[in-house]
């Protein structure tokens, strides 16, 4: 599940989270400090993916994803 202040939420794949994340640090000025020794927005995207939740975008604006289990209903 994404999150984003202008869109609200949105359920995407875990292939659609990771080209959404790497679109969004595409387009910021500079990459957060912490992945700086990454050399693309996709490993920085991957990055993320494993260990946060949340990126500023700029201050007091920030996206955050999450994973979620869907099942289908029970019969």
């Amino acid at each position: 599940m994404v999150l984003e202040p202008s869109r609200g939420e949105r359920i995407l794949t875990a292939a659609e989270t990771l080209s959404w994340l790497t679109t969004q640090l595409a387009e910021l000025e500079a990459p957060p400090a912490d992945l700086l020794s990454l050399s693309s927005d996709l490993e920085r995207a991957e990055r993320l993916l494993e260990t946060a939740c949340e990126l500023e975008l700029e201050p007091g604006m920030a996206v955050q994803w999450y994973a979620v289990r869907l099942e289908p209903p029970a019969r």
